[in-house]
């Protein structure tokens, strides 16, 4: 009875927590209202729970009335011969996975004993397109709203899914590109639009879904001239909406160009040229009152700040090409802008100028985004390593605290807990 109570207790307040309803956070900038978070852990201290989880997938986790919610992939491998005959049409060099079928499924968990409640199957595709080796099936990370659970995993199809009857409402296949390494875009959702890139070496669009019928509601291609190369075209970021000129703009970061977009729509606003290549980014901007910052990923990599405060079209503000990430965005906090490279470099910049505060080594390589909570922020590696240092100009290693297996997804912190997905498992961290 005392444990029924104990149960009971915390999944009411599980339920009236802070939400984490989509990648990076709720505003998508990887920052937390969390107070009081665990300082250390290891796989015998400080795991509340620990749930084994089906397939692989590196999409985060979002969490809302009391449920935790994931995506995963079961993958059944395409035979030497189905492989090697699928890849010949392949225009690049990456260590790939190649399957006969994939089965995209959600999973919802009870955030209070980490069981799996639901395990749903949201799509299911014949001969997918292969994908990178540090990319998964199931990258892309849903988004929660209002007991709808939006995923949406680009040519293999989009799908919304009632989270109180486990029953899909709707699912969309009709757009396709060639990703070459697997779909990486998040959606965005702006009233009754889910937003998604679809950033290929054939074709580059943006497009959006009508949320109450998954049919699409506009469809927009790339218009900036890029270079020839098809992989130098693909992309896999994610948009963020920020307010520019007084009307919510979609900030679309794509291969070569940066665009704004009208989110009900779709018209093309405006577009910048990075000035040097920059393509295959899976970043997501972050802004402040007066600036939006983005990495341009791979080719040339930079760091570039955009001004957009006062105008209608954003400027070039300033741009930075040491140590810029390739996989991982920045995150903003007390005023300082923080990234850290694939290699583990953590950069501490001044947002308005771009001046380096410092650059210092944290080890490891990264591809998830960082997570600011508390005054501080968190680091997961890909050698299952959180690194955590205060959001200040002092650099400072306050912690670095292990677990088994791959930290491919971002980490959530709601209401003093952190929830760390591995390439394994779903943990549970705090008291």
């Amino acid at each position: 009875m005392k444990f029924f109570l104990l149960h009971a207790l915390l999944v009411t307040s599980l339920a009236n927590a802070a939400d984490w309803p989509e990648w990076r956070g709720d505003g998508g900038q990887g920052q937390s209202s969390a107070k009081g978070l665990p300082a250390t852990w290891s796989e015998t201290s400080g795991v509340v729970w620990k749930s084994e989880l089906p397939g692989r997938g590196h999409s985060t986790p979002v969490l809302a009335g009391g449920q935790i919610w994931l995506t995963t992939a079961i993958e059944k491998l395409a035979t030497e011969a189905e492989a090697k005959a699928r890849l010949a049409t392949n225009t690049g060099d990456q260590p790939l996975t190649v399957l006969a079928s994939v089965s995209i499924r959600a999973l919802c968990l009870d955030p209070a004993t980490g069981k799996v409640l639901h395990d749903i199957e949201l799509l299911n595709v014949k001969d997918p397109q292969w994908a990178h080796q540090l990319n998964s099936y199931a990258s892309p990370s849903p988004i929660l709203h209002e007991g709808k659970l939006y995923a949406s995993h680009g040519s293999f199809g989009t799908a919304c899914l009632d989270t109180a009857t486990q029953k899909i409402l709707w699912k969309n296949e009709e757009l396709h590109v060639m990703h070459e390494n697997g779909p990486g875009s998040t959606p965005v959702l702006h009233g009754d639009r889910l937003i998604v890139h679809f950033d290929g070496s054939d074709a580059q669009f943006i497009a959006a879904f009508d949320t109450s019928t998954g049919k699409v509601a506009w469809k927009t291609d790339r218009s900036g001239k890029m270079d020839p190369r098809p992989q130098q075209k693909k992309a896999y970021g994610t948009p963020l909406i920020v307010t520019i000129g007084g009307q919510p703009t979609v900030v679309s970061p794509a291969a070569d160009w940066i665009y704004g977009y009208e989110p009900a729509s779709g018209k093309e606003l405006w577009k910048l040229p990075y000035g040097e290549l920059g393509f295959s980014m899976s970043v997501r901007p972050v802004a402040d009152s007066e600036r939006i910052y983005f990495s341009t990923s791979f080719g040339k990599s930079q760091v570039i700040a955009l001004n957009y405060a006062g105008r209608t079209t954003p400027e070039i503000a300033w741009r930075n090409n040491k140590n810029a990430p390739k996989m991982c965005s920045p995150v903003i906090a007390n005023g300082l802008l923080f990234y850290v490279d694939d290699g583990g470099i953590v950069s501490c910049v001044d947002p308005k100028t771009g001046e380096s505060l410092y650059k210092e080594r944290i080890g490891g390589k990264f591809s998830a985004s960082p997570i600011v909570a508390d005054g501080q922020i968190y680091f997961a590696s890909r050698e299952g390593v959180v690194t955590v240092i205060p959001a200040s100009k002092d650099f400072k290693i306050l912690a670095q605290n292990t677990l088994e297996g791959a930290l491919m997804a971002s980490p959530i912190a709601v209401d003093g807990t952190l929830y760390l997905r591995t390439d394994k498992a779903l943990y549970r961290i705090g008291k």
